[in-house]
């Protein structure tokens, strides 16, 4: 079946509002100019701006990663002279602040624009979950740049997804690494985990718990706080009574230097291994968690210069240049491909008439950005059916000092494993 088939069977099932509008696009395909589209066509008049979405978030204990994905994809446009087809490219960002209504208030600002060509984004899975599905109502293709949940891309994702991939990876590999590393590296036989009730977290903390009960292991309890707790004395007492050989608590800035600075306090907890996730690398951690946080350990993509592709070290260079200080967080360079990406779709798709104005079709970029395939500054691109472009390469670090004016991926903190 072709996917306009596949599109109106679904609506006729009248399973999902998103699928009943494409079947009813698709029933009366878009034309305008020289572009025929089933789902629409933007038209970008001779001498517009291609314009772009960005959601992320700017704001807060966690602005660090979404600081650092904007610049990735300021670097991507700045690298084609901020323009393609003979079009200035523009950039729109919003701050969708890490949580849920963050990024359904910033998703349906930009769906709004009549001018958004494709968004790129968001940092966290909570902001992707509500903010997908409302970007590809509008016809809107969404490039996730650092929101790792496995639901997301998985093979039985609602068609409310169809516009979503990511060239991140998912977390149903950062969690079997994690789980490895637990068991075979620190010979872990008994874990707590805990998280914060967001998307990322908790899907992480049970996957890493799964697989490391699939390879022997026992977890003793799955814990929860708010993003927002402060007094972590409560839930850490009552772990502490089940004496886990490893603590892991894959939550944000906040609750995690909370989690940390007050673990190392509570009786009961001294043989314990402490062991955060990958939203900790932040400079904002460390000044948050203070003295706790030298020693402290947290598992994360390796974003080694060796393990990245061979434009990063130059890639870094230009980021330093351009912002004064070297990378904030980790995932610049996967938001620099997601840039890339939607860029080369839209190269491969757009078409200009005898007055040089550009026509996009909507479905048509869809299916070019799903089947883009290059070798990225973060390492190889390439989309599987639902969306994964990204893979996963594990690696342990640690905090070695506690000045936040230390922070240095690969320094401050420092790649431990492998």
């Amino acid at each position: 079946m072709n996917d306009h088939g596949r599109l109106c069977s679904r609506a006729l099932v009248g399973a999902f509002a998103v699928s009943v509008l494409l079947c009813s696009a698709a029933q009366s395909a878009v034309t305008k100019g020289p572009v025929t589209d089933e789902i629409g066509v933007l038209v970008i008049p001779k001498g517009a701006p291609i314009v772009i979405g960005g959601y992320w978030v700017l704001s807060g204990a966690d602005s660090a990663l979404g600081v650092d994905q904007k610049r990735g994809v300021e670097l991507a446009l700045k690298d084609r002279n901020n323009a393609l087809l003979g079009h200035p490219l523009k950039l729109i960002a919003e701050d969708s602040g890490c949580n849920a209504e963050g990024g359904q208030t910033a998703a349906t600002k930009l769906a709004a624009h009549p001018e958004m060509a494709a968004v790129v984004g968001p940092s966290c899975s909570s902001e992707a979950t509500p903010g997908a599905p409302i970007l590809w109502k509008a016809g809107l293709i969404d490039v996730c740049t650092s929101c790792t949940a496995p639901t997301l891309t998985a093979p039985d994702r609602k068609p409310d997804y169809d516009g979503f991939l990511r060239t991140i990876y998912s977390d149903s590999d950062q969690g079997r690494y994690d789980a490895k590393y637990v068991h075979d590296v620190l010979k872990a036989k008994t874990v707590v985990t805990l998280h914060d009730g967001s998307p990322y977290a908790q899907q992480l903390a049970s996957v890493m718990g799964k697989n490391f009960a699939e390879m022997g292991g026992k977890v003793l309890s799955e814990e929860a706080v708010a993003p927002t707790d402060v007094d972590m004395h409560p839930v850490l007492t009552r772990i502490a009574t089940e004496h886990p050989d490893v603590l892991y608590f894959p939550v944000f800035v906040a609750a995690g230097a909370q989690l940390l600075r007050q673990a190392k306090t509570t009786q009961g907890l001294e043989n314990t291994t402490l062991l955060g996730g990958s939203s900790l690398m932040a400079a904002d951690f460390i000044e948050a968690a203070k003295d706790a946080v030298v020693g402290f350990d947290f598992t994360y993509p390796d974003v080694s210069a060796e393990a990245q592709g061979k434009g990063y070290p130059a890639f870094v260079e230009k980021y330093t240049k351009t912002y004064g200080e070297g990378p904030v967080s980790g995932f610049h360079s996967n938001a620099y491909d997601a840039a890339t990406l939607v860029l080369m779709a839209i190269q491969k798709v757009a078409v200009k008439d005898s007055k040089g104005d550009l026509y996009i079709g909507r479905k048509a970029l869809r299916d070019a950005a799903f089947a883009v395939k290059f070798d990225g500054i973060s390492g190889p691109i390439a989309c599987d059916p639902h969306g994964e472009c990204a893979q996963f390469k594990p690696a342990v670090y640690q905090f070695t000092n506690a000045d936040p004016k230390t922070f240095k991926i690969g320094v401050n903190p420092k790649k431990i494993w492998p």
